[in-house]
């Protein structure tokens, strides 16, 4: 490895700690541990880590992985805007995470940092970035998603003006579930391919967004875990979860690279959610706060 991916690899490896043990001390939980490398043979070679924890009292599942990869050919899925490096080998790493809270009042969260490292045959090796966060609320609050968007649009700021608004976009473009003609959440930030001002530019804009996460998401779990709610409540929490499922397998770009590029399936699909449900043409009654999410929160908007 160069200085380079040893300083990411071990930011991002520290990042995971600090996320993981923040989460333990709310939930009482601790995260079981999977340490895990490919093995010799496999189209990718690497390492990571991942760390879930399952029923707890605040989060039903709390999955949060980093993973360290090589290969010998980037997926379509990561050459889509690099056509010139179509096949080349690549070096992969990231931290992603997915919390699916137990409460239906508390939202499902979504952050990932990551670097993608490749050198076609007799050039220079490029390297870029990508990440971000977004909330997925059940019932939506208005309070939340401005102070969601509020630390995210801080996080991007020593980046320069632009880049919130436009990572906004991207991420209420990006999370929009196709097939339904919706949004999954109430966005957040995300970027992607990005390397503007080289590589300590894109290291420090992938510090900053994750350094931002527990900022962004603790005070939103602090004002809601304790909302009383009941069967009604919980029904619509898996009915909806149905559509993290949908967008996960069918449009995430994250996804499909880890299943394309030979990743380890129970690491990138940590994401799902233990229980979920889907109901045929269901439609929340006018004036209710079911209705109100699809009204006043799966809408693109500005919140700040």
């Amino acid at each position: 490895m160069t200085t380079q991916t040893d300083s990411v690899r071990a930011y991002l490896q520290d990042l995971q700690t600090r996320i993981t043990t923040a989460i333990e001390a709310i939930d009482g939980t601790p995260f079981v541990q999977d340490a895990w490398t490919k093995a010799p043979g496999e189209a990718l070679q690497g390492n990571g880590i991942t760390r879930i924890l399952e029923g707890g009292p605040v989060f039903e599942r709390a999955g949060c992985g980093f993973s360290h990869v090589s290969g010998p050919r980037l997926p379509p899925s990561a050459t889509q805007h690099r056509p010139e490096l179509a096949g080349a080998p690549f070096e992969a790493m990231g931290v992603s995470l997915v919390f699916h809270p137990r409460n239906p009042y508390v939202p499902t969260v979504h952050m990932n940092v990551r670097m993608i490292a490749a050198t076609a045959s007799g050039q220079a090796p490029v390297c870029w970035f990508g990440g971000g966060m977004d909330l997925t609320p059940y019932y939506g609050f208005e309070e939340d998603a401005v102070h969601f968007h509020t630390v995210c649009r801080g996080a991007l700021a020593p980046f320069g003006a632009d880049k919130y608004p436009r990572f906004k976009t991207w991420c209420d473009e990006y999370f929009f579930l196709k097939h339904r003609g919706e949004q999954r959440g109430i966005g957040g930030v995300f970027f992607d391919d990005f390397s503007e001002g080289g590589f300590e530019s894109g290291f420090a804009m992938i510090r900053s967004v994750g350094d931002a996460f527990l900022d962004a998401y603790l005070p939103i779990v602090a004002r809601r875990q304790g909302t009383a709610s009941g069967e009604r409540e919980r029904e619509f929490q898996l009915y909806r979860r149905g559509r993290y499922v949908e967008f996960n397998l069918v449009w995430d770009r994250g996804t499909h690279f880890g299943l394309q590029s030979g990743g380890r399936s129970e690491s990138i699909l940590l994401s799902m959610p233990p229980l979920v449900s889907w109901a045929y043409n269901r439609t929340p009654a006018p004036g209710t706060p079911e209705d109100a999410l699809y009204r006043d929160f799966l809408v693109r908007k500005d919140w700040i």
